[in-house]
């Protein structure tokens, strides 16, 4: 981490408001992922680097993003780490115990300038998905019947599911647009009564860094 000399720092409490905020950060700007870090309080923190006109830009186009999700966005950025303070924020892979699943995943284990196709999220030769459907609950029996009701909803395949630890867990569909839309919209009325709806959105057209970030089955 001691080559990079602009990083910016993007948190969230929500697996939902984070992934729309990377992917508002990777598209509004040339900036890199170093690190995705989840603490088991559905807390996740994006670590990006790049120049450091495009890590201001995309710090505040993920910002602007995540308080639109209600995300409580806690922002800053670094320039010029010190060296002695890489070891804390360069955190090592690690896989949490508590809630059976890895936290700190890694930009360096990814290319992300290779195409599509070879995408580790996606079958071969197969097409990125036009739009990614979240939702996000505080309850498993909430997110359940969700997306038990946004599958029967509309055409739309089941891409992923991550729990955060507090209860938050959250669901990934995947499809067309108007299918992805209709299959959120018609989940999200199923939370009521069952637990609480932390977030529930469409991303059309996911960059390329949400997709290979995005947690698998």
């Amino acid at each position: 981490m001691t080559r990079f000399i602009t990083i910016g720092l993007l948190e969230t409490a929500g697996l939902t408001p984070a992934m729309v905020a990377l992917d508002a950060m990777i598209k509004a700007a040339r900036v890199q992922v170093l690190q995705v870090e989840l603490n088991d309080l559905c807390g996740v923190v994006i670590k990006i680097h790049g120049a450091t006109a495009d890590v201001h830009t995309a710090i505040a186009a993920g910002r602007c993003a995540a308080e639109r999700m209600r995300g409580q966005p806690v922002a800053t950025i670094l320039n010029r780490v010190a060296e002695n303070a890489v070891p804390a924020i360069d955190s090592p892979e690690e896989f949490s115990p508590l809630i059976q699943q890895t936290v700190v995943f890694r930009g360096d284990n990814f290319n992300f300038n290779e195409s599509v196709n070879q995408c580790p999220y996606l079958p071969m030769n197969q097409s990125p998905p036009p739009a990614l459907g979240f939702i996000e609950t505080q309850g498993f029996t909430a997110v359940f019947e969700a997306i038990d009701t946004a599958c029967k909803a509309a055409s739309v395949e089941v891409a992923g599911k991550e729990k955060l630890g507090g209860g938050f867990v959250t669901v990934i569909i995947q499809g067309e647009l108007s299918a992805v839309s209709s299959a959120i919209a018609a989940g999200k009325e199923k939370v009521e009564g069952l637990g609480k709806l932390i977030a529930a959105h469409v991303i059309a057209r996911p960059s390329e860094a949400v997709l290979k970030l995005l947690p698998k089955l």
